[in-house]
């Protein structure tokens, strides 16, 4: 099997994470968070979100070094300095993905969506 999904718990056609096992080894982990308290203002919620984020790195085993790319999505364009203030303080210096940063629409009270990519070791192991 090349492809594993972790389905969300009341959404079995969506995948909070899912990995891709290169034949050689190594691959991809794909992951999407919000934050579980959407009553606070963007930055807060994007310190849940990236809390959740690295839940799932460890789970998995990785750490933020292996994140190669991130789509944040957001409710308000405007609060993107709010937004890169907490992502500095999370993201060590020297690994930063590819970024993007756009703003849509979302469920009330949700400000922010976070999805990443991060490679797998060649080591890592497959199911």
């Amino acid at each position: 099997m090349t492809i594993r999904r972790v389905p969300i718990a009341d959404m079995p056609t969506k995948s909070k994470v899912a990995f891709y096992h290169l034949p050689g080894g190594g691959g991809f982990m794909w992951a999407v968070a919000t934050s579980r308290d959407t009553s606070v203002g963007l930055p807060e919620q994007a310190a849940g979100a990236l809390e959740v984020i690295d839940g799932y790195l460890r789970e998995a085993g990785l750490d933020r070094t292996r994140i190669v790319k991130a789509e944040v999505v957001v409710t308000d364009h405007d609060q993107k300095p709010a937004f890169d203030k907490v992502w500095s303080e999370w993201m060590p210096d020297g690994y930063g993905p590819v970024r993007s940063f756009v703003q849509s629409v979302m469920p009330e009270g949700d400000q922010v969506e976070i999805i990443i990519t991060a490679a797998l070791p060649a080591d890592y192991p497959a199911p």
